[in-house]
């Protein structure tokens, strides 16, 4: 499924914009460590979508609904638009063991 989304490049790709990248960097960054939300070990943003690598003490409704509804509110006003930044359903995966992380880590490093 990464690979597929890594390959396509379909409408919209607002985090191609270099403000909406920075505010997704930044939040990402806030949310590790001015609110302490995350681990963060790996993310890229690509054009459409951002791949995450994150340890969480809390369920990722706790995290990345806020995370994704305060990205999506600034974007949406950089942007002069209102309505869906994100799509509605995340490809969320958790990482069981060391045997998953490794891979996917090597993965989002990569992708960079």
């Amino acid at each position: 499924m990464d690979r597929i989304l890594d390959r396509t490049v379909s409408e919209p790709v607002f985090l191609q914009r270099p403000e909406i990248a920075q505010l997704v960097l930044g939040s990402l960054r806030d949310g590790q460590i001015r609110f302490h939300r995350y681990e963060l070990h790996a993310f890229v943003i690509m054009p459409n979508h951002v791949h995450l690598l994150a340890t969480p003490p809390v369920t990722a409704r706790h995290w990345l609904g806020p995370l994704k509804g305060l990205t999506a509110h600034e974007a949406n006003r950089i942007l002069g638009r209102t309505g869906p930044f994100w799509q509605a359903e995340s490809y969320d995966h958790p990482v069981r063991d060391r045997r998953e992380f490794g891979p996917i880590h090597g993965y989002i490093e990569q992708t960079r």
